[in-house]
This record gives structure tokens, C-alpha cells and sequence, in this order.
């Protein structure tokens, strides 16, 4: 019989153990899987609940990660509750099949452990292939802790298999700094964690003989327009199903979740925006610099990535008190500004407000975000709201070695 935890026992587990936790006591019946750095660890400890005899399902060894997501496909469409994992090339692979599942509209549960993508090769984390992902139909939630590593793949579950939504749902952790690193979890019990998912219902089911459906067909013009509009619809009409859900989990728990976290934005005359684990780190510099300079920093941490939460972001955006704002992309841009960047850009747009926006390059293949260069950058902000104007480049590289990179000169009036 599967272990069972104490709700208030706390438990020492790194964010890959925390997600294969999940996956376990969400009862899953298909998991198809390939092995890739860092995320290994989430499909390799739930294969051994699986021969341990702690799940009933199927652990599905497959030989690419395309192949893996394509079993997804094939076992959620027959009517089963799915789940997988990948990182970075892996991730890549998939991508094709990525549109397949969310056009299909099947409810399944990919956790992703952010990693560099090649070339030059790199095994560590940066969102890369977060970025790469964003557009493909799938409500994609981002984990900044291990406990958030377990608790939002238990909700993924709950929020793409209700009937109003029928999406898949990436849940993403930031490879080695979350995924690898020890902290306090406070797991449900095996009973409550199922009780809080619900059991699966299918939905136009492929075993189900006596309603023969299609997946997958093929459309051209005269259908493909009206069922990539629908699909939109369902994606961004699950906000509100979102935001049940995470409140049925505080009811639960006592552990809040929005799909836009926000600190110090009350009085905040500028504030940082970032995703992933690095929300820890800028979080506690704004405190320091608030009781060392009295600088009034304050933070915004999109949780849902997708949908994008645009009037949740405009309205932390819309402040009087704020002046200058700098979005950080851990991603290599591509030759364009970031792109968390432009759709903070695109909010703040239609605020009244109106603050000054930079845009920051940093983390790449795991460079370190230290708790100093996060006040550096704080300490910018402030000079570009005294001055009035962006005081340097509109996109600066952070903590790059040699030459200072600056990009997208500012015109000055």
C-alpha cells in the first residue's frame, strides 16, 4: 500500500521528488517517459513506485521524448489520466506533438525542469524552453519552491480535467536550483491529495464504443479558423477555473496561490518582474534594500504564464507610486527585447501610470542571480525614475563576463 503523509508533517524533498510525489498520489494510469537531465529524476522515482507496486498504472518506456508525449497522446485519448516529464532538448523534441495534445484538448500533466537549450550545450537552468513552449495551446504554471513543485501538479490535474477547460497543463521548476535542492515540503496525506484531484471522468473517449469519435483531423479552412478560436476561448475563459481551484487548495492547505504573486507593491516606486526560483531571491533584496536605503521596491511574479494574466498584471502596473519597472528574461532573446519583457511591456501600455520598462538578460545556463545584483539593478530603476527617462540601454545583459552588452538604445527628448 502506497506511504501516506501527516498534513502538518514536513518532509525534506527536492522539487523533482516533491513532482513525482504528486504524480503518484494523483493515481495516474499512463505514464510515458525518456530519461533527460535534470527532470530524470520525476519519471525514474515514479517507475519505481510503479515496480514497487505504490501505483497501479502503466510506466511506458518510449525512445525519444517525442515518442513519450506521443504515448500521452495515445493514452489520453483512449480515456486514461496522464502525466510525463522532460527538460530542455527533450522538450524541443516534443514540441511538434505539444500542439497535437492541446488541439485534441487532452488534459495532460507535463512537468518541465527548465534547462539551457543547445547549442553551445548546457545542463543547467535557464527558460529556454519555458519560452519555447508558451504558445502552444497549454495552460503553463510556474513553481518558484519544492513545495510549489508538488502542489501545483496536483491542482494541474484538477484544473485541466474539468469538463469547462479539457487542457493540458505545464507545470514548470527551474532545473538544479529547484529541482535538486532540498527544502521543507509539507505534503497531503495519499486520501486527501486524490480526494482534492477527484476522480478521472473521460471525455470522447476513444474505447468508448458506443460513441465512436475522431481525434485529431484533419480541417484546412473551412474548420480550422473556428476550432483554434474555440481552443483559445477554453484557454483563456480556465482563468476563473484557475483561481477556484487555487482557492479550494488554500481551503485545504492554508497555502495561498495567485496567477500573479505580487510583494511590496502597495507603495512600491519601482518594482522588478521575474519568474521561477529567482522571485526568492529578488523578494528578499527588495527588503533589504527597503530597511538599508528606504528605496520602496516591490515585486511581480507572473504564476501562470498561460493564460497570460494581462489585467492581473496591469492593475500591479497601474500605481501612482510607480515609476520605473525592469523585467528580467532568463532567456536568450533572439534578437529581440525579452519576451516577458514585451508582455509586461503590452500591459503597462494601457495603464494611466505608464512606468518607465527595461528589460534585463540574466541566468543564462545557470549563471548564478546573487542577492547583490538584484539590488544593483533595483538601484538602476530608482535612477531612471529620478532622471525621468531609461538612463541606459533599454536591454542590458546581467552579470556577462567582459565587454558590457547594451542593446536598444533609448531616444532621449
Amino acid at each position: 500500500m502506497a506511504e501516506k503523509f501527516d498534513l502538518n508533517e514536513v518532509e525534506v524533498w527536492d522539487g523533482n521528488y516533491a513532482a513525482s510525489q504528486a504524480l503518484r498520489q494523483a493515481q495516474i494510469d499512463v505514464v510515458a517517459a525518456y530519461p533527460i537531465t535534470p527532470s530524470t529524476p520525476i519519471v525514474e522515482n515514479y517507475g519505481g513506485y510503479q515496480a514497487n507496486g505504490y501505483v497501479d498504472g502503466e510506466f511506458v518506456m518510449v525512445e525519444s521524448e517525442h515518442a513519450a508525449m506521443s504515448g500521452c497522446i495515445g493514452a489520453a485519448a483512449a480515456g486514461g489520466r496522464v502525466a510525463t516529464a522532460t527538460s530542455s532538448q527533450g522538450f524541443a523534441l516534443m514540441a511538434e506533438v505539444l500542439y497535437q495534445a492541446s488541439g485534441m484538448r487532452l488534459p495532460i500533466v507535463l512537468t518541465v525542469v527548465n534547462r539551457a537549450l543547445a547549442s553551445p550545450l548546457n545542463v543547467r537552468g535557464d527558460h529556454s524552453d519555458m519560452y519555447l513552449g508558451r504558445d502552444a495551446g497549454w495552460i503553463n504554471l510556474d513553481a518558484f519552491n519544492s513545495q510549489e513543485a508538488y502542489d501545483l501538479p496536483l491542482m494541474a490535474f484538477k484544473i485541466g480535467e474539468n469538463l469547462d477547460v479539457r487542457l493540458p497543463v505545464m507545470v514548470h521548476q527551474d532545473g538544479f536550483t529547484t529541482s535538486h535542492k532540498a527544502q521543507n515540503v509539507r505534503p497531503l496525506e495519499d486520501e486527501i491529495a486524490y480526494n482534492f484531484i477527484g476522480k478521472y471522468v473521460p471525455v470522447d473517449d476513444m474505447l468508448d464504443f458506443t460513441r465512436p469519435v475522431t481525434h485529431g483531423a484533419q480541417t484546412e479552412e473551412d474548420w480550422h479558423y473556428e476550432h483554434k478560436a474555440k481552443q483559445h476561448k477554453a484557454l483563456m475563459d480556465s482563468r476563473s477555473i484557475i483561481d477556484d481551484v487555487f482557492a479550494e487548495f488554500k481551503a485545504l492547505t492554508g497555502r495561498e496561490y495567485k496567477r500573479v504573486e505580487s510583494y511590496m507593491m502597495e507603495d512600491a516606486e519601482v518594482a522588478m518582474v521575474l519568474l521561477g526560483s529567482s522571485v526568492e531571491t529578488a523578494v528578499l533584496a527588495a527588503k533589504q534594500l527597503r530597511e538599508e536605503t528606504g528605496l520602496k521596491v516591490g515585486i511581480i511574479a507572473p504564476r501562470c504564464l498561460r493564460p497570460f494574466p494581462y489585467d492581473l498584471v496591469r492593475d500591479e502596473l497601474d500605481r501612482a507610486s510607480l515609476k520605473a519597472v525592469v523585467c528580467m528574461d532568463k532567456s536568450a532573446p533572439g534578437g529581440a527585447m525579452g519576451a516577458l519583457f514585451n508582455e509586461i511591456s503590452a500591459a503597462a501600455y494601457t495603464t494611466a501610470a505608464r512606468p518607465l520598462i527595461s528589460n534585463y538578460i540574466y541566468g543564462l545556463g545557470g549563471r548564478d542571480f546573487a542577492i547583490d545584483e538584484a539590488k544593483r539593478i533595483m538601484n538602476e530603476q530608482k535612477a531612471h525614475a529620478d532622471a525621468g527617462h531609461i538612463t541606459t540601454n533599454i536591454q542590458q545583459f546581467s552579470g556577462v563576463r567582459g565587454p558590457k552588452l547594451g542593446f536598444f538604445e533609448t531616444r532621449r527628448s
